[in-house]
């Protein structure tokens, strides 16, 4: 995997940080592009993609809801999980609806080998196990919505899949920006700067010891 891979364009970052750090978190990148043999994978067994992808639509959700659970005491942060948790739902019925349609049930829970290796840098001590929980999810999204744009621009796939994951690819680029902002919110924008590369780093690692399969990651 080589290259680099502007995320998404005219990010929205909050207005409350200053400028110079506004400019370099707005230019987020992904370290590392999908492997072409990654989309071949996928479009050679869709059906496979489409139930982990499920799997991963309703993981989101749930995680969401545990950041409910967790900070109760963070109104802001319980009220964009709420939002986040209904978006990743939906999503979710959006994919099992596709899956319907195809005769296709959902596929027993499996391990996602690339997010435990991402969540084994999780740090311990409340703060930075709060910082990390919203700067390993930022970039998670991240990856998500650089894949789902590969998977739009698919020819091979059927107009309206295609259709379907150019929105996805817009929404998980919108979730990576929230949790970078809520991050900010919380946290000193230099200390988000500087972690955030690190988990930049972190991704790209973990993405290349993660086999190729018709997965999400």
């Amino acid at each position: 995997m080589t290259g680099s891979s502007p995320l998404i364009e005219s990010p929205v970052i909050d207005s409350t940080v200053e400028g110079p750090i506004i400019d370099s978190l707005a230019a987020t990148q992904l370290r590392t592009t999908s492997s072409p043999q990654w989309l071949a994978a996928v479009v050679c067994d869709f059906d496979e993609f489409l139930q982990d992808h499920a799997a991963n639509e309703r993981k989101a959700s749930t995680m969401a809801m545990s950041m409910v659970v967790h900070y109760p005491d963070k109104p802001e942060l319980v009220d964009a999980m709420v939002d986040l948790a209904l978006e990743e739902l939906n999503h979710f019925r959006q994919v099992i609806r596709l899956m319907n349609s195809r005769g296709l049930m959902q596929a027993a829970d499996a391990k996602d080998p690339y997010v435990n290796l991402i969540l084994k840098h999780v740090r311990k001590g409340t703060e930075h196990y709060f910082l990390d929980r919203l700067l390993s999810a930022a970039v998670i999204e991240a990856r998500g919505a650089e894949r789902f744009a590969l998977i739009a621009g698919a020819e091979s796939l059927a107009a309206n899949i295609r259709t379907f994951y150019k929105t996805l690819a817009r929404s998980e680029a919108n979730h990576h920006q929230l949790f970078i902002r809520l991050a900010c919110d919380y946290f000193p924008a230099t200390t988000v700067e500087s972690r955030l590369n690190e988990w930049l780093d972190i991704e790209a690692e973990s993405l290349a010891a993660t086999a190729i399969a018709p997965r999400l990651h």
